[in-house]
């Protein structure tokens, strides 16, 4: 009965992440990448957190992946001190929401 439930995909299921964003070190005017990706039924959506807001800027880039459920986040150039935060990836889909937080440091050029 079980295994029916499972093959006609009536049983959904929280976001689960597959990859994770690693901290990072850049230089500024350099270029930093950050990649995470979940897993879930239904399929979950990323969303990049900069200070507890969706990153929008002209310098940040988000490449979704996967239909969604993979997202890298492309920031270039970096700049020092603005760029350098905590960045959180939220992954969700209707059964649930979780998160994930990578550090960005930022040098300055030499």
């Amino acid at each position: 009965f079980l295994l029916n439930l499972l093959t006609q995909g009536c049983i959904s299921t929280p976001p689960r992440f597959t990859r994770t964003p690693v901290d990072q070190t850049g230089v500024s005017g350099g270029v930093a990448s950050f990649i995470c990706q979940a897993t879930g039924d239904p399929r979950p959506k990323i969303v990049w957190n900069k200070k507890g807001k969706k990153v929008s800027n002209q310098r940040f880039e988000v490449i979704e992946f996967d239909d969604g459920s993979g997202s890298v986040l492309r920031i270039q150039p970096l700049r020092t001190p603005r760029d350098e935060a905590i960045y959180e990836c939220v992954a969700s889909n209707n059964v649930g929401e979780i998160s994930v937080s990578t550090r960005l440091t930022v040098l300055r050029e030499p």
